[in-house]
C-alpha cells in the first residue's frame, strides 16, 4: 500500500517480441526502484507478440506484486500500447520506457528528482548521439526534426524519444487527446507543460532485434507530419497555383508568338512532357489529400485504439 506522503510511480513498458530482453530489463529497473522510497507499478503491455513475451510477463507478475501486464488481442502498434498503459496507470507520476534497455532505467531517479522540485511537469530524456545507427538513418532523423519544427505548432526536440516521467496532470491531458491516429512525440509537445531535459548517450539493445525498419520509420515520420501540420496541403495548393500561373504566361507567349511572327505551335515531345508533369503533380496532390482523407476516415469510424484480451489488473479499461 502507498503511504500517506508517498507518491505512486507508474512506468509503462510497450513490448513486442521482447522475451529475451524482459528478464534483463526487470533486473535493472527493480534495482532502481529499490533505491527509491515511492511505491510503484510496472505496466508491461504485450502488443500482440508472437514469441513468449506474454509468458515472461505472467511469470514476473506471479513473483512481484508491482508487475501489471496488459496483453492485446493482436498487434495494435506501439502508440496503442502506450495509450493503453497510460489509460490504466494509477500513479501520481506516469512514465514510458522501452524494454530493450536502450533507455537506461537509472535515469528514472534523476527524472523523479526534477519533478519533485515542483518546477517541472515532465522530465524527458534525449539522445546526444546516434551511435549504432547508419549515417543515412541519422541524416533522415535530423532532417525530420528540422522539417516538422518548421511546419508545425508542436516543437519536437532532436533526439527526444518516449522515455519520460510526467505528473498526473500532464498524463490526464494526454489521455484526453483520444485521437485514433496517434503520434506521441507530437502529443507530448502539443499539450505543453514544463519539461526538464536529460541528455544521455545512445545505448545498444541488451537482447533481441528491433521491430523498426527504415521504411517503418519513414512512414512514422510521415504520420507525424500529417498529424501535426497542414503544410502538405498548403504545398499542394502552392504547386497548383504556380503551375496555373506558368501555364497562363506560357499561353500568352504562344499567342503573341503566333500573332506577330506567324510561328506555328510545335513540339510533340514538349507536349508529352508537360502532360506527364501535370499528371504527376495532380497525382501528388491527390496523394497528399488522400493521406488526410484516410486519417479522417479512421477517426470517424471511432474504432477502439486497443483491445485487451488478458491482464492481471482487477479494474482495467479493456477497450479504449
Amino acid at each position: 500500500m502507498t503511504k500517506k506522503n508517498e507518491k505512486m510511480i507508474s512506468v509503462i513498458v510497450p513490448c513486442f517480441n521482447e522475451e529475451e530482453a524482459l528478464p534483463f530489463f526487470y533486473d535493472e529497473i527493480t534495482k532502481v526502484f529499490a533505491d527509491l522510497k515511492e511505491d510503484y507499478e510496472i505496466i508491461l503491455v504485450n502488443d500482440g507478440s508472437t514469441d513468449n513475451t506474454l509468458q515472461v510477463m505472467k511469470s514476473l507478475s506471479e513473483k512481484d506484486r508491482h508487475i501489471v501486464y496488459l496483453s492485446f488481442s493482436r498487434n495494435f502498434g506501439k502508440e496503442s500500447a502506450m495509450y493503453a498503459g497510460i489509460c490504466n496507470a494509477s500513479g501520481d507520476y506516469v512514465g514510458f520506457i522501452d524494454a530493450d534497455l536502450q533507455h537506461p532505467p537509472v535515469l528514472l531517479k534523476q527524472m523523479l528528482e526534477a519533478l519533485e522540485t515542483g518546477e517541472y511537469d515532465c522530465a524527458a530524456c534525449r539522445r546526444v548521439d546516434r551511435t549504432g545507427d547508419s549515417k543515412i538513418r541519422t541524416w533522415f532523423a535530423r532532417q525530420f526534426y528540422k522539417v516538422v519544427n518548421m511546419i508545425s505548432d508542436a516543437h519536437m526536440v532532436d533526439g527526444a524519444g518516449d522515455y519520460r516521467l510526467m505528473t498526473r496532470d500532464m498524463a490526464d491531458a494526454i489521455i484526453s487527446m483520444s485521437e485514433y491516429n496517434r503520434f506521441s512525440k507530437g502529443i507530448f509537445s502539443w499539450v505543453g507543460f514544463r519539461t526538464y531535459w536529460i541528455d544521455y548517450e545512445n545505448v545498444e539493445r541488451v537482447a533481441g532485434k528491433t521491430s523498426w525498419s527504415f521504411w517503418g520509420l519513414v512512414k512514422y515520420a510521415i504520420d507525424g507530419i500529417v498529424n501535426f501540420s497542414n503544410w502538405p496541403l498548403d504545398l499542394a495548393s502552392f504547386f497548383g497555383l504556380v503551375t496555373t500561373a506558368f501555364a497562363f504566361i506560357y499561353l500568352i507567349f504562344i499567342v503573341i508568338k503566333y500573332a506577330l511572327f506567324g510561328d506555328p505551335v510545335q513540339g510533340w515531345a514538349t507536349l508529352i512532357c508537360v502532360i506527364l508533369l501535370m499528371g504527376g503533380m495532380q497525382l501528388f496532390a491527390l496523394g497528399i489529400m488522400g493521406q488526410y482523407l484516410g486519417k479522417t476516415y479512421m477517426e470517424v469510424k471511432n474504432r477502439p485504439h486497443f483491445i485487451i484480451s488478458q491482464t492481471n489488473k482487477k479494474e482495467v479499461k479493456k477497450i479504449k
